[in-house]
C-alpha cells in the first residue's frame, strides 16, 4: 500500500515529564518518528509538556506547543491548528490514553482528526483487561484465570472464586505497572486493588492466578497494513515471573528456549497481533514454564514501549520510524532497512550474532529508606544496555555501566547493609549466609550481585536454583563468572600485574573484566575499596600491562544481520573475543575532508549514561547539541553512551556511536582506536566531568600510544578549582565574591568540630556530588547523630558543612564563556527559598522578585566567575539572595539540567552555542539569536512518590524528582498553572484546604487563608494555625492532630474525600515531624496536591484564581534562530 497524500498534517502527542515507568524511551520514539515523517513530506505538529526532550527542539517539528498533556488542552490545540491525523503511538500510556478520551468523547470526529497508527478497538482491546482475555480465547491462547473487578466486593470475590493466595493485581490503562502488585492475603489484596482501582483511567483491576516462579520472554513485533508480519527482537528476563519487566535484567536474544518453545511462541505473537489488527510496533510478554513446556500471554502493548527502545538499540532496527511510516500507509517491504542500506528491507527479520544485557538503575542509592522490593510495580528511574560476545562479557559490562555502587561484584560484607560511620570495620566481616539467602530470595536490586557471592561461596546450582527459581542456564553462566573471579584470585598471591601472561588477560578479558575489576581482584579484593593505590596492583598497572601485551578490544558493529549483508551503520560495540588479532582495532574510515581541503577533526563526545535522579534526560539533550554542533562545522563527532532510551545513542545522530560503559578503561580504548583528537566532557552531566581528572592523568601514557589528545574546553585544573571547596574559597576571596561560610571534615570529628564552629543550623553535603545525594539541612546533635551513622566520609571524599542561608531566595544562571567574554542564557527565581535542591524547586524565567540592583551584581558576578575561572564552554551558578546580600553558592563548570528550558524559554539554544565555544569559536564571531522576553516561564518538578513508598515527600536539599514541565504565558499566574497542570495533579477550583504551618508561618499564613475562604474554600487546620486565623477573623474549622489519636484528624478528613488542598510548612522536630510525613504520604497516595513552603503557597492561590477562568490558552513555541 502506497504513502498516503489524503493526510498533510499530523499531530504527533509526546509523553511529558520523565517518571519511573515513562522515561526517555517516548523522546527517542518520538524524534525518530518527527524525523522520518518531515523528511517524507508531512508537516509535523508535536505537543509535549516536557521542555528536556530532544523531540520538542524547534528544529524537530513545524510547529510546537509545549503545554499540558491534558484532554482539553490538546482539544483546543486540535481546534487551532485542523491536523488531519493524530499519531498517539509515541507517547506511551500518557499518550494513548488522552487519544483514547478525545476519540470516546467525540472531538476527533468533530474536528475531522482521524487516528492512526493504533485504531481504538486495537487500544481498547489490548488495554482493557476483560476485551483483552476474551480476544486470547479466541484464537485459542492460554492466560491465566482471571477476573475484572470495579469495586473492592468484585475483588473480594474474585479471589474467593480463584481459590488461592498469592494473586496478582493488574490495573487497566496505566503505566509501569502503577498501582499493581502480587497479594499474598486478604489484607495485602485490599491495600493493592484500592489503589489500583485508584489509578486505573476506567477504575478496573484484574485479579489473577499467579504463575511466580514462571520464566517471563517479550517478543517485539512490526507489522502493516499489508499483514507483513516480522519478530523484531526477542528477550528473556533473568528473573521470573512477579517482577516488572522494567525491573529486571533483560537479555536478548532469548536464550535458554528450545527452537520448537521459540516457534510455539512466535507463532502466538503473529496470531495476537494479526487479531488485534495492530499496525505498527507492539510488543508481546508470555510466561513459559521450563518444566511442563505451559504458557501463558500476559499483555500486549499496542504502542512503541521501553522494550521496543531496547530492541530498537540491540538489533539497530528503527522499530520507531518503521511505525511512523506505516501509519502513512508504507509497507514493510517497500521501506529500505537503513541499517544495510539497499541490502535488505525493512520485512527482514534481524538476527543477532552477541550477546545484549539490559539492567535497571533503580533510585536506591539517593533513597536509603525506600522499600527495595522489586515487583509487578515499576521503581526504577532509568536502565543501562550493554552489548558482548557473551552473556558473561556483556552482563559487566553493564555492571560497569551503572554508576551504581560498586563498578563490578565484589564480595559483599556487613558494610553493603548501610553507609556511615564505622563502615571501614564492618567492610571486614563478611555478609552471613543467611542474609545472603534473603538477598537471593527476595529480588531487590541486591540480587545479581547475591547470585555471584552465591557462587563465589561455593554453593551449588541446585539450592540456588531452589531459592530464586532463576533459569539454570543463567545460574551457569554466574557460576562460571565467579569461578574465572576465583582463578583471578589467585594469580594475585603469586605475583602483581607485570607477571599476567597473554594467554590469562585474554581470557579474563573476554569474560568480561575491566582493568579496576582484575587489579581488584589480584589485590585480594582490600576491605579499604576497589580503587587499588598499592604499586603493581592498580587499574593504571593492569592496563599498561594489557597493552604492553598488544591486547586491546576489537570492535564489532550492530549490523541486524550477522554480518551476512554488507552494513552501513557506524554502530559499534567493543569486545576482547578469545582468538583475535593483537594491537589496536583502529577504525577503517578515511577522515574527512571540508571543502576548503582542511583535514577535519575527530571529536568525542561523552554522553551522560543511565537516567537517574540528579542526572536525567536534560544531559542528553546537551550531548546531542554538542554533536550537532561539531557536524555543522565539519568535524567528525563520535559518541560513547550506554543508555539504550535516548536520542544520542540512536544509529544517525553521530558519525560513529560506540554502545560502551562511560568508565576510562573504554573511554581511552575508543579514543586510541579512533586516533581522536579531542574529547567533550561539559555535555554529560557529573558522569563525563568525573573523568577530566584520570583522563589528565592518562593522557601521557596515552600520547605514548601514538595520539595526541585534547581535553577540549574548560582545563580539568580549572574543573577541580570549581569543584574543590578550598581552591573555589580562595578564587571567591581573590575575586571578592561572598560565599556562605564553610567548613570541610574528611573524618567524623573533623566533621563534628566543623559543625560546631559554624553552629546549627547546617547545611551539609558530600563534595563533587550530583542531585545532591546526601545532602540536608540538621538543626540539632540529633540530627547530626543520624546523619553520620549514614553518611560516607574518606579523606578523598570529605564533607562539607556549611551555614544555613535561612528564608534565602535562591538564582540559578546558565552561562557560556569563552574566556574573554561571556553569554548569560538566563537568570532563573527559584519559589522556593534555598535549602530546597534547586532541581525539586519550581523557577521562573525572568526573575519575579529580585530588583534590578541584584540583577544587575548577578551578571557582574557571573562574568567574573567564568573569566576568572577560565571556563571554556558551558557553566551554571547557583547564588543566594539573603538580606538584599548577593552569595556565591556553587558553580557547575558544565552544562546544567535547565539548559533545555533555557532553550525553550529564551530562544537561545545555549548547548549548542557552548559546543561551538568548546571546541575552539570565539562567541563574538557566532550569531546569537534574538532573546524571547515577552514571556513568563515556569519549570516544575514532577516526583516519584507514589512508586517509591516509605519517603517522605517534603522537598528538602536533596534532589528528589525525575522529571520536569514546563507552562508559558505573558502572565506569571498562569504560567504556573499552566507547570502545575502538566504535573498532573490537580488544581483545585472548590472544597477543603487543609492547613498546619510551623509557629514562624503562624502569621504569613493569615493573607494565604483568607485568600482561600474568599474563593468559597472550607478551611480545617490544628489548633495553633487555627487559633492564629480565628484571632485574624478567618473561617475555621479545628481538627485534631494526628498524634492526639481523636477524630476527625487530617488523616480521616483526606480520605472522606473532604481535603483537595493540603498546606504544610513542615517541622523539623517533635510530633509534628510523624504527624506531616503520614499526612504528605496519604496525599502522594490519594493524588491531593501538598504545598510545604509559604512561597508555594502564595503561588498556589494565584494559580487556582487563574484555574476559575478556565484553562489559559494554549500557545507555540517560537524561537529567532528558524
Amino acid at each position: 500500500m502506497p504513502r498516503r497524500n489524503d493526510i498533510q498534517r499530523i499531530m504527533i502527542l509526546g509523553s511529558g515529564p520523565i517518571k519511573i515507568g515513562q522515561a526517555a524511551e517516548f523522546d527517542f520514539s518520538g524524534s525518530q518518528a518527527c524525523r522520518a515523517l518531515r523528511a517524507d513530506g508531512y508537516e509535523v505538529i508535536l505537543v509535549n509538556s516536557n521542555p528536556a526532550t530532544i523531540q520538542n527542539d524547534p528544529e524537530m517539528a513545524d510547529q510546537i506547543y509545549i503545554e499540558p498533556l491534558l484532554p482539553d488542552v490538546v482539544r483546543r490545540i486540535l481546534e487551532i491548528e485542523r491536523p488531519d491525523a493524530l499519531l498517539a503511538g509515541m507517547g506511551g500510556q500518557t499518550a494513548l490514553n488522552l487519544a483514547s478520551t478525545l476519540s470516546h468523547d467525540g472531538s476527533l470526529a468533530k474536528f475531522g482528526v482521524e487516528l492512526i497508527g493504533c485504531d481504538l478497538v486495537s487500544i481498547d482491546e489490548a488495554e482493557d483487561r476483560e476485551l483483552f482475555n476474551q480476544v486470547c480465547q479466541e484464537v485459542n491462547l492460554p492466560i491465566c484465570e482471571a477476573n475484572a473487578c470495579n469495586s473492592i466486593n468484585e475483588v473480594l470475590e474474585a479471589a474467593e472464586k480463584i481459590g488461592k493466595y498469592p494473586l496478582l493485581v493488574r490495573p487497566a490503562f496505566t503505566l509501569g505497572g502503577l498501582g499493581g502488585g502480587t497479594a499474598w492475603n486478604r489484607g495485602q489484596l485490599v491495600e493493592i486493588a484500592s489503589q489500583g482501582i485508584l489509578h486505573s483511567q476506567i477504575g478496573q483491576v484484574l485479579i489473577e492466578e499467579s504463575i511466580l516462579g514462571w520464566q517471563e520472554h517479550e517478543y517485539e513485533v512490526m507489522r502493516d497494513a499489508s499483514d507483513n508480519c516480522i519478530i523484531v527482537c526477542t528477550m528473556e528476563n533473568i528473573d521470573p515471573m512477579g517482577v516488572h519487566t522494567g525491573e529486571s535484567v533483560v537479555v536478548a536474544p532469548q536464550q535458554t528456549l528450545s527452537d520448537r518453545d521459540h516457534q510455539m511462541l512466535r507463532d502466538a505473537a503473529l496470531r495476537l497481533i494479526r487479531r488485534l489488527d495492530i499496525k505498527g510496533g507492539c510488543n508481546v510478554q508470555f510466561a513459559f514454564n521450563q518444566d511442563t513446556g505451559d504458557y501463558r500471554v500476559i499483555e500486549v502493548n499496542p504502542r512503541v514501549s521501553r522494550s521496543s527502545a531496547l530492541a530498537s538499540k540491540a538489533t539497530g532496527y528503527p522499530i520507531a520510524r518503521m511505525a511512523a511510516l506505516i501509519a502513512v500507509g508504507y509497507t514493510l517491504d517497500e521501506l529500505p532497512n537503513p541499517i544495510t542500506g539497499e541490502g535488505t528491507t525493512a520485512a527482514f527479520e534481524p538476527t543477532l550474532d552477541y550477546c545484549v544485557v539490559k539492567i535497571p538503575r533503580w533510585p536506591f542509592d539517593k533513597f536509603r529508606t525506600a522499600d527495595r522490593t522489586l515487583g509487578t510495580s515499576m521503581k526504577s528511574t532509568g536502565e543501562v544496555m550493554a552489548i558482548g560476545r557473551s552473556f558473561q562479557e556483556a552482563f559487566l559490562k553493564a555492571w560497569a555501566s551503572l554508576e551504581y555502587g560498586q563498578p563490578h561484584p565484589r564480595p559483599l560484607s556487613m558494610a553493603d547493609i548501610s553507609e556511615g560511620e564505622g563502615m571501614g570495620d564492618r567492610a571486614t566481616e563478611q555478609l552471613p549466609d543467611d542474609i545472603l539467602e534473603d538477598w537471593l530470595r527476595v529480588a531487590t536490586d541486591r540480587r545479581m550481585g547475591a547470585l555471584y557471592e552465591a557462587f563465589r561461596r561455593g554453593w551449588s546450582i541446585d539450592k540456588v536454583e531452589e531459592i530464586t527459581s532463576i533459569t539454570r542456564w543463567f545460574l551457569n553462566q554466574f557460576e562460571r563468572m565467579a569461578k574465572v573471579d576465583a582463578d583471578v584470585v589467585e594469580a594475585g598471591k603469586q605475583g602483581n600485574a607485570t607477571s599476567i601472561s597473554s594467554e590469562m588477560m585474554r581470557f579474563w578479558k573476554s569474560n568480561g573484566m575491566t582493568d579496576a575489576h582484575i587489579a581488584d581482584a589480584i589485590s585480594g579484593y582490600p576491605s579499604s575499596g576497589w580503587r587499588i593505590k598499592k604499586s603493581g596492583f592498580s587499574e593504571f598497572d593492569v592496563m599498561a600491562r594489557r597493552h604492553e601485551l598488544g591486547i586491546h578490544p576489537v570492535y564489532r558493529m550492530v549490523d541486524s544481520c550477522a554480518a551476512e549483508f554488507a552494513a552501513v551503520t557506524p554502530y559499534y560495540y567493543s569486545t576482547y573475543e578469545p582468538n583475535c588479532e593483537n594491537g589496536i582495532d583502529r577504525v577503517p574510515h578515511e577522515r574527512k575532508f571540508s571543502a576548503e581541503g582542511e583535514e577535519s577533526r575527530r571529536l568525542v563526545v561523552i554522553g551522560s549514561g543511565p537516567i537517574r535522579i540528579g542526572q536525567g534526560i536534560e544531559f542528553d539533550y546537551g550531548a546531542v547539541h554538542a554533536v550537532q554542533a561539531i557536524r555543522e562545522v565539519g568535524h567528525e563527532a563520535i559518541l560513547i553512551n550506554n543508555n539504550p532510551e535516548t536520542v544520542s545513542t540512536d544509529f544517525d545522530t553521530s558519525d560513529r556511536l560506540y554502545f560502551d560503559p562511560l568508565t576510562l578503561e573504554c573511554v581511552s580504548e575508543i579514543l586510541l582506536r579512533e586516533g581522536a583528537d579531542g574529547i567533550l566532557l561539559q555535555f554529560g552531566g557529573q558522569t563525563a566531568i568525573n573523568l577530566a581528572m584520570p583522563l589528565d592523568n592518562l593522557n601521557g601514557h596515552l600520547s605514548e600510544m601514538g595520539i595526541n589528545l585534547r581535553l577540549e574546553g574548560t582545563s580539568p585544573n580549572a574543573v577541580d578549582e570549581a569543584s574543590d571547596r578550598e581552591r573555589f574559597e580562595a578564587f571567591a576571596k581573590r575575586a571578592k565574591l561572598k560565599m556562605p561560610r564553610g567548613l570541610t571534615g574528611s573524618t567524623p570529628e573533623e566533621v563534628r568540630s566543623a559543625v560546631k564552629e559554624i553552629g546549627f543550623p547546617v547545611l551539609i553535603r558530600p563534595s563533587y556530588v550530583l542531585g545532591g545525594r546526601g545532602m540536608e539541612i540538621l538543626t540539632n546533635d540529633t540530627q547530626l547523630d543520624a546523619y553520620m551513622s549514614e553518611a560516607y566520609i574518606a579523606p578523598d571524599k570529605p564533607l562539607l558543612a556549611d551555614e544555613y542561608l535561612g528564608h534565602a531566595i535562591e538564582l540559578d544562571v546558565d552561562a557560556v564563556s569563552d574566556g574573554d567574554q561571556v553569554l548569560i542564557g538566563a537568570i532563573m527565581e527559584h519559589l522556593e527559598e534555598a535549602g530546597i535542591h534547586s532541581g525539586d524547586s519550581t523557577c521562573f524565567i525572568p526573575p519575579q522578585n529580585v530588583s534590578d540592583e541584584i540583577l544587575e551584581q548577578v551578571e557582574d558576578w557571573t562574568e567574573r566567575i567564568g573569566i576568572g575561572l577560565n571556563i571554556i564552554g558551558c557553566f551554571n551558578i547557583q547564588f543566594a539572595i539573603c538580606d538584599n546580600q548577593l552569595y556565591v553558592l556553587e558553580v557547575n563548570p558544565r552544562g546544567s539540567r535547565t539548559f533545555p528550558f533555557v532553550a525553550k524559554s529564551t530562544g537561545i539554544p545555549l548547548a549548542r552555542i557552548a559546543a561551538r565555544v568548546t571546541i575552539g569559536a570565539k562567541l563574538a564571531d557566532l550569531e546569537i539569536p534574538r532573546r524571547t522576553t515577552d514571556l513568563v516561564c515556569v519549570k516544575a518538578p514532577v516526583f516519584p512518590f507514589i512508586k517509591l513508598r516509605g519517603l517522605d515527600p517534603a522537598p528538602g536539599p536533596e534532589m528528589k524528582s525525575t522529571g520536569e514541565v514546563m507552562g508559558s504565558d505573558k502572565n506569571p499566574a498562569r504560567a504556573y498553572l499552566k507547570a502545575r497542570l502538566a504535573t498532573e495533579l490537580p488544581v483545585p477550583t472548590s472544597g477543603g484546604v487543609y492547613i498546619t504551618v510551623k509557629d514562624e508561618d503562624k502569621d504569613s499564613i493569615v493573607p494565604i487563608a483568607r485568600n482561600l475562604s474568599e474563593m468559597g474554600f472550607i478551611i480545617y487546620a490544628t489548633t495553633g494555625t487555627a487559633n492564629s486565623l480565628k484571632n485574624s477573623e478567618v473561617p475555621v474549622e479545628r481538627v485534631y492532630r494526628i498524634a492526639e489519636h481523636h477524630s476527625p484528624d487530617a488523616l480521616d478528613l483526606m480520605r472522606q474525600g473532604k481535603i483537595n488542598l493540603v498546606i504544610n510548612t513542615p517541622s523539623k522536630s517533635g510530633g509534628a515531624v510523624l504527624d506531616g510525613n503520614m499526612m504528605r504520604r496519604l496525599a502522594v497516595e490519594l493524588n491531593i496536591p501538598f504545598v510545604t513552603t509559604m512561597s508555594g503557597a502564595r503561588m498556589e492561590v494565584q494559580a487556582i484564581d487563574a484555574a476559575k477562568e478556565g484553562i489559559p490558552e494554549p500557545r507555540l513555541l517560537q524561537v529567532d534562530y528558524l
